[in-house]
C-alpha cells in the first residue's frame, strides 16, 4: 500500500467503500489517469463491510433499474477480470403479499418490470412456497418471482473493484483524513489532508455517512442522515440451501437471504432510529452499534410468522450497523451546485451494494462528459435545496423516509414529517378553504379542496381515492366557469445584463429574441438534445428575462443556467421565487372575472395569448401573463408577496358571481393531461428530445444561434426518431391509471406510461407515454397502425392513441 501522497492528481476520490471504489474503477476504465483515492480508515470499513449484500434489480425509474442490471453483470464478471472473488450468486428473489392491496402493488411491479426489460413473474402463494419451502404461505395472497436478482459479498466486491482500479493506474491511500478544500473562482482546486495537500481538477465525495461532514468543509449541502439498520445471522438451519432465493415480505417489513447454511434476516421497521446526531466519529471503522432487541422486536415478530423455523434457530450474531439515508430514499449523485468540479456519490439508503456498480459508472461518465449521459433526475443532487440539509429537518424526515422503505407505495403518497416548511402567502386562506395540502420542494401546495363535512385528508388506494369527486368538480369549474389556482411554488428567476439575450439564445431551443412583453415556451437542452428543463420565458426589457419553471427544478435550473453563462458575458441570474406569489385564473369566464376587478382591456386585440402586461386589481399593480397549463382561457398573475392576500380576496369575492372554485394540483394534472401538456421529470426528461416529445414547434434550428443540443437535433431530424410521446385514452371509462403502467402495441411491450390521471371532461383515464419502434422510425403511420393496451395491475385495457390532444385539438379554447 502506497504511503506518500502525491501533490497533484486529476481526480481525488474521498472514501474507500464500494461506491468510491466503483467510481475509481470506472473513471480509470474511461481512460482517466492520475486518479487518487483516499480513505480515512481501510477499504470498506465504514458501511460497506456490514451491508446485507442484496441485489434487487427493479426500481421505480427505468434508468435506476438499468444501473442495477449493470451492477449484476459487473459483479458476475469482476472475478474473471481481477482474480478477486465477489461472492456473486444470481439466486433470484421472491416478494410476497399478505393483503390484496399489496398484491395489486406487486402486479403493478411485475408489469413495470416488463416495460423495463426485467424478467418478472406473478406467482401464487403455493408457487412462492415451492421456491422458498421453509416459508409459511397459508396467509399469503401471492407474490412476484424475479429470477435475475441476486446477492453478493460487499467487502469482496469492493476489493475486486479496488484491484481493477489499481490495475488501471489508480493510487489508493488508506489512513488519510480529509481536513479541507482549496476553492478558487467557485471551483475546487485542491484537497487538504492530514498527510498534505493534493492539487486536483476534480473531487468526488464518496465518504458514505461522513459525506455530509465532508461537504460542509467547502459549503456543499449533502442531505443525508445516519440511522440504525439491524439484522440477525443464524447458524445452520435444516432446509436452507445455497440456492435459496432472497425473500422479501414487505407487509412484515422483513427480508431473508441464505448465509453459510443459515439465514440473514433483517428489515426496515416502520419507525426508524436515527444515529450520529452529533456527527459521525472519524474512527468508526469496522464498528457496530450495540444490539437493540427492542427496536428489532417488530421485525422478529413478523419473521417468526413467515419462517417458523426461526423459533428454534440459533442466532449467531445481531448486526446493528448505521447506514446513511436521504429525505426521499434515493441516493445522491452529481456535481454540487455550490462548487464546480465537486461531485458527490453518497446516501445509498441500504441500496448501495445493488446500486454501486451502475452508480459508479454513471458518476464517472458524468465527470468525464461534463454532464450526465442519461436521465439521473431521481438521484441528482440538484433535486435538493439547502434546507434539505438542516439537521433538525433531516432527522425528522429520515425517520419517516426509512420507515416507508417497505410501506405501501400508494399513488400520490405524501410525506407527513417536517411540515409545513415553505408556505405561500395564501396558505392560511387556502387552509380555511379546506385545502388538503401536499408538499413539493418544501412548499405546501393544495392538492384538492374538501367540502364542508369532509375531512381534508387523502385516503390512499389504487382505485378512485376519496378526493376523486371533489377534484372532478374543480376540474369542471376550470372547463365550464372559472377556477383559481395558487401556483406560487413555481421556480422564478430574473436574468439581467446586456448579454442576457445572447445567453438565452444559446441555452434555449426556441427563439427568444422577441420584443418586450412576449412569452416564449422553450426547452433547455443538453448536448444529446434531451430536456434539461422546459420553461416559460418572458422578455421584460432589452436586457431582462423573467424565467418560470417547475417547483422541483429551482436548484437544477439555476445551476444549469449559471454554468452555461459564457466567460466575460454580462448576465446575472437571480432567484426571485420568494418575491412573487402566483395566482392562476383559468376558465371560459376568466376574462369576465378579471374584467370586473380591473380596468384593463383584456380583449384578444389588446391582450393576445402569449403576452404579458401590468394591470391593476383594486389598489394593487401586478403583472398578468396570458398563458395556460390547463388548456383554457386564463392568466397567471404575478403579485408581490405582500399584496397577494388582498388580490386573492378581491378575486374570490368577485368570482362568486361566476361560480368560482379554488382548485388544486390534482385538477391541474387532469386538465393538463386532457390537453396533452407535458410535465418535466415525467413526460420530458434529459433522455428525450423535442422531436420525440412532439414539441418540434418549440425548436428553431434556423434562429442563427448554435444553441446547446442543436447538432443532436439536426442529426435526429435527418434520421428520424425511433420513439414518440403518445397520448392515450382508455376505451373503458372505469379504470384508473396512475403512471408507470406497461404500454403494449399489438400485444408486445413498447413503453411505459410517463404520467396519467382521470380526464373528467373526456370521461375516462388519460395517459401519456413513449412508444418505441425497435425496427425503425416511430412516425405517424407506425403509431396509428398499432392496437394499444395499457396493463393496469396485470389486467389489460384497450386504449386509443392520439398524436394531437384528445381535448381541444385545435387549441381554440385558450385563444378565445
Amino acid at each position: 500500500m502506497e504511503k506518500t501522497l502525491p501533490t497533484h492528481a486529476r481526480a481525488v476520490i474521498i472514501g474507500g467503500g464500494i461506491v468510491g471504489c466503483s467510481v475509481a474503477y470506472h473513471l480509470a476504465k474511461l481512460g482517466w489517469r492520475d486518479i487518487v483515492l483516499v480513505e480515512q480508515g481501510q477499504l470498506s470499513c465504514g458501511t460497506t463491510w456490514h451491508a446485507a449484500g442484496l441485489v434487487g434489480q427493479l426500481r421505480a425509474h427505468s434508468n435506476l433499474t438499468s444501473l442495477i442490471r449493470y451492477s449484476c453483470d459487473l459483479y458476475e464478471n469482476l472475478e474473471a477480470e481481477t482474480g478477486q472473488a465477489t461472492g456473486w450468486k444470481r439466486c433470484g428473489s421472491v416478494s410476497v403479499a399478505r393483503t390484496a392491496e399489496r398484491m395489486t402493488l406487486l402486479r403493478r411491479t411485475a408489469a413495470s418490470a416488463r416495460a423495463q426489460g426485467v424478467d418478472a413473474e406473478v406467482i401464487s402463494a403455493e408457487e412462492a412456497g415451492r421456491l422458498w419451502p421453509m416459508m409459511r404461505t397459508d396467509d399469503l395472497v401471492g407474490g412476484v418471482w424475479i429470477p435475475g436478482d441476486g446477492k453478493v459479498n460487499p467487502s469482496d466486491v469492493t476489493q475486486a473493484l479496488a484491484k481493477g482500479a489499481r490495475a488501471n493506474g489508480v493510487r489508493i491511500f488508506e489512513g488519510v483524513s480529509v481536513t479541507g478544500f482549496d476553492i478558487a473562482d467557485g471551483a475546487v482546486t485542491g484537497v487538504t489532508t492530514d498527510g498534505g495537500t493534493i492539487n486536483c481538477d476534480v473531487v468526488v465525495n464518496c465518504a458514505g455517512q461522513w459525506a455530509r461532514q465532508v461537504g460542509r468543509l467547502c459549503g456543499v449541502s449533502v442531505p443525508l442522515y445516519s440511522a440504525e439498520h439491524l439484522y440477525i445471522v443464524t447458524n445452520e438451519i435444516d432446509g436452507v440451501s445455497p440456492d435459496l432465493p432472497v425473500l422479501r415480505d414487505p407487509d412484515g417489513y422483513i427480508y431473508f437471504k441464505e448465509d453459510v447454511g443459515g439465514l440473514v434476516m433483517g428489515g426496515f421497521e416502520p419507525e426508524a432510529k436515527p444515529w450520529g446526531m452529533e456527527g459521525i466519529p472519524d474512527k468508526f471503522e469496522f464498528s457496530l452499534l450495540e444490539d437493540d432487541w427492542d427496536q428489532f422486536e417488530i421485525l422478529m415478530t413478523n419473521a417468526l410468522i413467515r419462517v417458523p423455523a426461526l423459533e428454534t434457530a440459533e442466532v449467531r450474531q445481531m448486526v446493528n450497523g448505521p447506514e446513511s439515508f436521504t429525505p426521499d430514499a434515493n441516493f445522491i449523485l452529481g456535481e454540487a451546485p455550490e462548487v464546480r468540479n465537486f461531485f458527490v456519490g453518497a446516501g445509498m439508503n441500504s441500496m448501495g451494494i445493488a446500486s454501486a456498480g451502475g452508480a459508479g459508472k454513471a458518476l464517472a461518465e458524468w465527470i468525464a462528459a461534463g454532464e450526465p449521459t442519461m436521465d439521473l433526475w431521481p438521484v441528482d443532487i440538484r433535486r435538493f435545496a439547502p434546507f434539505h440539509a438542516d439537521e433538525t429537518w433531516l432527522a425528522d424526515r429520515v425517520v419517516e423516509a426509512l420507515g416507508k422503505h417497505y410501506a405501501m407505495n400508494w399513488p400520490n403518497l405524501e410525506m407527513e414529517s417536517a411540515r409545513p416548511l415553505r408556505q405561500s402567502p395564501l396558505y392560511e386562506n387556502l387552509k380555511e378553504a379546506r385545502a388538503c395540502f401536499g408538499s413539493k420542494m418544501g412548499w405546501e401546495r393544495p392538492n384538492w379542496f374538501a367540502p364542508e363535512g369532509v375531512e381534508p385528508q387523502t385516503d390512499y388506494s389504487f382505485g378512485r381515492q376519496n378526493w376523486f369527486p371533489y377534484a372532478a368538480e374543480e376540474h369542471r369549474s376550470a372547463r365550464e366557469a372559472v377556477a383559481l389556482f395558487d401556483q406560487t411554488s413555481f421556480s422564478k428567476f430574473l436574468l439581467e445584463g446586456r448579454d442576457a439575450e445572447t445567453v438565452m439564445q444559446r441555452l434555449c431551443a426556441n427563439d427568444v429574441a422577441v420584443e418586450a412583453g412576449r412569452l416564449i415556451y422553450t426547452g433547455m437542452l443538453n448536448d444529446r438534445g434531451g430536456y434539461e428543463s422546459d420553461l416559460t420565458i418572458t422578455r421584460l426589457s432589452e436586457d431582462t428575462y423573467f424565467i418560470v419553471s417547475g417547483t422541483a427544478q429551482s436548484t437544477r435550473d439555476a445551476h444549469w443556467i449559471r454554468r452555461n453563462i459564457g466567460l466575460g458575458l454580462d448576465a446575472n441570474l437571480t432567484d426571485v421565487t420568494a418575491t412573487y406569489a402566483v395566482i392562476g385564473i383559468m376558465g371560459p369566464r376568466a376574462r369576465d372575472l378579471l374584467g370586473g376587478v380591473s380596468g384593463a382591456d383584456l380583449s384578444n386585440d389588446a391582450f393576445p395569448f402569449g403576452t404579458c402586461r401590468e394591470i391593476d386589481i383594486g389598489e394593487v399593480t401586478l403583472r398578468a401573463h396570458r398563458i395556460t397549463y390547463v388548456g383554457e382561457l386564463g392568466w397567471e398573475l404575478y403579485i408581490s408577496v405582500e399584496d397577494a392576500v388582498s388580490v386573492y380576496h378581491a378575486l374570490v369575492e368577485a368570482g362568486a358571481a361566476f361560480d368560482i372554485h379554488t382548485a388544486g394540483y390534482y385538477a391541474i394534472d387532469s386538465l393538463r393531461l386532457e390537453k396533452g401538456y407535458r410535465a418535466w421529470g415525467a413526460d420530458l426528461t434529459p433522455d428525450y428530445t423535442p422531436y420525440e416529445a412532439g414539441l418540434g414547434f418549440a425548436v428553431k434550428l434556423d434562429k442563427g444561434t448554435d444553441f446547446i443540443g442543436r447538432d443532436a437535433l439536426l442529426r435526429q431530424k435527418e434520421t428520424g426518431a425511433t420513439r414518440r410521446l403518445v397520448q392515450f385514452t382508455l376505451d373503458d371509462p372505469d379504470p384508473i391509471a396512475w403512471g408507470k403502467e406497461l404500454i403494449l402495441r399489438d400485444g408486445e411491450p413498447v413503453g411505459e406510461v410517463s404520467s396519467a390521471a382521470y380526464g373528467h371532461t373526456l370521461g375516462r383515464a388519460v395517459a401519456m407515454g413513449y412508444v418505441s419502434n425497435s425496427n425503425g422510425i416511430a412516425d405517424r403511420d407506425y403509431i396509428d397502425s398499432g392496437r394499444y393496451e395499457i396493463d393496469i395491475a396485470g389486467k389489460r385495457f384497450a386504449a386509443t392513441s392520439h398524436l394531437r390532444p384528445a381535448f381541444d385539438p385545435k387549441g381554440e379554447r385558450f385563444r378565445a
